[in-house]
């Protein structure tokens, strides 16, 4: 960055002084020109008081040679004839009437102007006045003089543009490191909330660099959090076969034994591919993997098939469930609204009292769909509310694992929500129950 810098700045300023120079031998040959075209109508009007010229037709024909700077005067009748010159012999030349300074003269007594000389092949500045009789007397002088000065002045000028562009890279490598120098301070202490931005336009930026260095470490937190629960979730019911195995293996178990081993081992195999399954399918919710399939869907149906897949599991635990609503359409991925559904109303199974009930409610408001599951279970701290959808976070551990909680329950509900660009909402109070409500936006047509 800061050669780049460095190289622009460069170029702006040899640029600038290029272009500083061009303007100023301009404004030069201006003022040259004007100087020029003041003495040639000085000399003119100067003749002109003098009447020398107003007998120019009997006055021989002279050619004078004074040098580059010499003065050509040539006098011109009303039909364009040349009269006399002290450049060429007027004889010889060719009818002047149409020359642009000759012309304005006739039409308004002068006329000026800076072209090439078709007698001398040469550039001149010219200047013409009409005479009180009838013709009209030019001055000229050549051009060629401004030109030498610029060849003359040019080793001045590169002299000035070396020195200018000299001062010019001095000042970028300045400029170049005060510029710089507040952004790689800043860079090099990017994680420091505490160091002012020196430059008001970075702020944004700087916040906003800021904001995601601080979601990369929160989710490589989470990451490590993650792997070691999950490490420490998978550890736990594998120990457990692999212990109920080796009793078996080695005969250390009796026939009754031996059944309620297997048992052991068909529930803690069971927990262990239910965990593997919610990881895959938290892991797919994360690297948003898998192609949902957005469809219109009727969520009272897909609840009515949830509730009576349900019921048996329910009812083990002398547990009621019951649907209300009615018939509500959404816009949703089919596969992850079952998803949805089997967590809510597992959890609220799960976490209920023998005897107890769960209501899964579908339904509208206004222009939203919402579902709601409500159970009349053992309810959620409120210090421990805000953090239930976190993975593998539980209230009561003891329970959880006793009932073959996975503790991702929660944070897939919460991803498949996030998803579908719903609203989630939860009210909690210990020994009375929870409801959990997830709130649609309006349906799409």
């Amino acid at each position: 960055m800061k050669r780049k810098l460095h190289k622009e700045l460069l170029a702006t300023a040899a640029l600038a002084v290029v272009l500083t120079l061009l303007f100023a031998l301009l404004v030069f040959y201006g003022l040259f020109k004007e100087q020029v075209m003041g003495d040639l109508k000085a000399d003119a009007r100067f003749f002109q008081n003098l009447h020398v010229f107003d007998e120019a037709e009997s006055m021989p024909s002279v050619r004078l040679d004074m040098g580059a700077e010499s003065l050509r005067v040539t006098v011109v009748n009303a039909e364009g004839q040349v009269l006399f010159d002290t450049g060429a012999d007027a004889s010889a030349m060719t009818n002047h009437i149409s020359r642009p300074e000759i012309r304005k003269a006739f039409e308004t007594g002068e006329g000026s102007g800076t072209r090439r000389s078709e007698t001398l092949s040469k550039n001149l500045f010219y200047y013409a006045v009409r005479l009180d009789n009838g013709s009209v007397l030019r001055v000229s002088r050549e051009a060629d003089s401004f030109f030498a000065v610029m060849q003359n002045m040019l080793p001045s000028v590169i002299s000035v543009f070396l020195i200018l562009f000299l001062f010019c890279i001095a000042i970028s490598n300045y400029f170049t490191k005060s510029l710089v120098e507040p952004i790689e301070k800043l860079a090099e202490n990017l994680s420091e909330p505490v160091l002012e931005v020196e430059y008001k336009e970075l702020a944004p930026f700087v916040a906003k660099i800021r904001q995601q260095h601080e979601d990369i470490l929160k989710s490589a937190q989470i990451r490590q959090e993650f792997t070691a629960n999950v490490s420490h979730e998978l550890k736990t019911p594998l120990t457990a076969i692999s212990g109920y195995a080796e009793l078996i293996e080695h005969g250390m178990a009796d026939q009754k034994n031996a059944a309620r081993f297997a048992g052991e081992i068909h529930k803690n195999a069971a927990r262990l591919l239910s965990l593997i399954n919610d990881i895959i399918q938290l892991s797919q919710l994360d690297g948003e993997k898998k192609q949902l399939e957005y469809t219109k869907l009727d969520l009272y149906q897909l609840a009515e098939e949830c509730v009576d897949m349900l019921n048996m599991n329910a009812a083990k635990q002398n547990i009621t469930m019951k649907l209300c609503g009615r018939h509500a359409m959404v816009w949703a991925d089919k596969q992850l609204m079952e998803e949805l559904l089997y967590n809510l109303c597992d959890n609220a199974i799960r976490y209920n009292n023998r005897g107890g009930s769960v209501t899964v409610t579908v339904d509208r408001e206004k222009d939203e769909t919402f579902l709601s599951v409500r159970d009349t279970g053992i309810g959620i701290p409120p210090e421990h509310q805000d953090r239930v959808f976190e993975r593998f976070y539980r209230v009561d551990k003891s329970r959880s694992k006793a009932t073959g909680g996975t503790g991702l329950g929660l944070a897939i509900v919460k991803h498949i929500v996030s998803q579908h660009g719903a609203r989630l909402f939860m009210d909690s109070e210990p020994g009375r129950g929870t409801e959990i409500r997830v709130v649609f936006p309006g349906n799409k047509q």
